[in-house]
């Protein structure tokens, strides 16, 4: 029975609603539970996080300290929400984290409702679960990194897009040029990876002719360039004195920082100032190549499904090859193909910097094709090729599954045995023709078990275990295994590192009490290399830390001069030592300063932390 009809006169079943709530809230559930085990997270956004919210050029900037001296190395749009829930709610890790675990919610929402508009509930409930479910969205809509304001921004852009190509109205596509160029003020040029699937997928598919088509996406590109180009312009246009250094850029410009460490370099691996290895150039996580994605420190945050939304897809388009070009089912279907295309591309062959929760971006589309790909081969199960492709798909799932799964050693050893043994009986079951209704509930339960359980396990030891620092992966701790992965460790934690610069250091609370002294009378409590160090000392105290170098200590910002005019004037009370080490290129500003303020004041030690007076020559 029927109570309603959708917004595209599709039938709604009075349990749709409720199940749709029901999804959403079972989300919330696994993104926000426990999630302040955590701690800070990510400390050198959590630090800029606490600049912003109580300095408001350092709000508009992103600066990494209210003291306003460099900005994080990425735009700021992703900090504004998290800032807006601290100016209201307090510093907490809650107050930071939980508008993340909100950003996951809309997007599990979105995803289930460009599916919606033109197939079943139960298919889009589907990809919804399969978003919900996957680890690394488990992980990253639980952390402060920028990805997953850019994620709900990119699968905004995505049903926008949809909705542009069911009507032939401009105005949809102009929205979508809006959330992606929000986008790129979240994380820069990965925002743009979409664009050749949005506008391609438009120009192909859109029901006008091809002379509008071209002008509707024109009219979307001066969108993306207004929505993303008013903050570079100002930013641009203020004097550089006038305004915090440009951080992770050696030129103080934004568009160096757009070009060239966040840009062209993650693709090239030419990255001045980057973090190093043995002191050699930048290593990616895992070798480039079309495996890159199934590699062991990969594979356990995305790849689970890969495979089987690969093959379903090609069903799927033989399925639907008669369809009209218009026809807005099957451009859902090339939509999130073109999307997963794209950026799988791009992540695998980037030469630069690669970390494995990057892949976030990808589970929108991997879930979309998993749920429409299979609502449509269950369609048509009354051929035997279908059904054997199903069979196939399913077995290949859970033995897949079963690799990931032994490469995390003795973490659950039953699991891998329990989801290879439902996979054989639902692939058993899936060879069998149409069948009565409660065989076939069975089928679809055990199908779906097979194929979701081990990545639902992984995503709930996940949201189980604190994760701290640059580098995050979901997940148990994985050894160095299967397609040149170089594993990881710490049990899901964040990649290891010298404290300062991937995790914030430890502050005992006399050091915080010693350096909260007389707060108010200086504009730096103090100085210290490296923003993850300074983030450690900020959070602690709860007052600005300047970051010398940035992230990387490499950035010149301040240089010896600007900061011994600072120390002069009184506006730095004392300096951390410590923090410097190997980079790749970049300024050796950091080692200057630390030389001379060692060549000129006397080191005292706190709780085996050197550090300076520097109103005490």
């Amino acid at each position: 029975m029927t109570a309603t009809t959708s917004s595209v006169g599709t039938p709604v079943a009075r349990w749709e609603r409720p199940a749709h709530l029901g999804l959403l809230l079972l989300t919330a559930i696994l993104y926000i539970w426990n999630i302040g085990v955590s701690g800070w997270a990510n400390s050198f956004y959590s630090a800029a996080v606490q600049a912003g919210s109580v300095n408001w050029e350092a709000f508009f900037y992103g600066s990494s300290d209210a003291g306003n001296s460099i900005t994080v190395d990425k735009p700021p749009a992703s900090l504004w929400i998290m800032e807006l829930s601290v100016r209201a709610f307090g510093l907490s890790s809650w107050s930071i984290l939980v508008p993340e675990a909100i950003l996951g919610v809309i997007t599990v929402a979105l995803v289930y409702n460009i599916v919606r508009r033109h197939y079943s509930a139960p298919t889009a409930l589907l990809a919804g679960g399969v978003l919900a479910t996957t680890p690394v969205a488990a992980l990253m809509f639980r952390y402060n990194n920028p990805d997953a304001l850019l994620l709900l921004l990119l699968t905004l852009a995505t049903y926008l897009t949809l909705r542009g190509i069911e009507s032939g109205r401009m105005r949809w596509v102009i929205w979508a040029g809006v959330a992606v160029g929000f986008g790129f003020l979240t994380k820069q040029l990965q925002a743009f990876l979409i664009l050749p699937a949005l506008a391609g997928v438009y120009l192909a598919l859109a029901p006008v002719p091809i002379r509008k088509r071209f002008g509707h996406l024109l009219a979307a590109l001066g969108a993306v360039i207004v929505s993303a180009g008013w903050w570079v312009v100002i930013v641009t246009l203020v004097p550089a004195n006038l305004r915090p250094y440009v951080g992770g850029s050696q030129t103080n410009s934004f568009l160096d920082l757009t070009f060239g460490y966040n840009g062209f370099g993650r693709l090239t691996g030419n990255e001045a100032g980057s973090v190093t290895v043995g002191g050699g150039p930048p290593s990616p996580s895992a070798a480039t190549g079309v495996l890159r994605l199934f590699a062991s420190d990969v594979g356990g945050q995305i790849a689970w499904l890969i495979p089987a939304a690969l093959v379903v897809l090609v069903a799927a388009v033989v399925l639907t090859r008669g369809a009209a070009r218009t026809d807005p089912r099957r451009a859902t279907l090339v939509l999130f193909a073109a999307w997963f295309a794209v950026t799988a591309v791009a992540f695998s062959f980037m030469a630069g910097i690669f970390h494995p929760y990057y892949t976030v971006a990808l589970a929108p589309p991997v879930a979309g094709l998993v749920a429409i790909g299979g609502s449509l081969l269950w369609s048509a199960r009354d051929r035997l090729w279908v059904r054997a492709v199903a069979a196939v798909t399913v077995l290949g799932t859970v033995a897949w599954a079963s690799v990931l799964v032994s490469w995390a050693g003795t973490w659950a050893p039953l699991l891998e045995v329990l989801v290879v043994a439902v996979g054989i009986v639902a692939a058993v079951l899936l060879l069998l023709p149409k069948e009565g209704r409660a065989l076939g509930a069975a089928t679809i339960a055990l199908t779906l078990a097979s194929g979701l359980l081990a990545p639902t396990a992984y995503s709930v030891q996940t949201v189980s275990t604190s994760h701290t620092g640059a580098i995050v992966s979901a997940g148990p701790p994985v050894g160095a295994a299967g397609f040149g992965g170089f594993g990881r460790g710490g049990g899901g934690r964040g990649g290891g590192g010298a404290a300062g610069l991937l995790e914030a250091s430890n502050v005992s609370t006399a050091l915080a009490s010693l350096l909260g002294q007389n707060a108010s009378s200086y504009t730096w409590v103090a100085a210290a290399i490296r923003s993850n160090n300074a983030a450690g000392y900020q959070l602690a105290v709860q007052a600005p830390v300047m970051p010398i170098g940035g992230f990387n200590g490499t950035d010149p910002s301040p240089t010896l001069a600007q900061f011994q005019a600072d120390v002069a004037a009184g506006r730095i009370h004392y300096f951390i030592a410590g923090g410097t080490g190997p980079s790749s290129g970049g300024s050796n500003v950091a080692e200057a300063i630390a030389t001379w303020v060692a060549a000129n004041f006397t080191a005292q030690t706190v709780d085996g932390v050197i550090l300076y007076d520097l109103t005490s020559p």
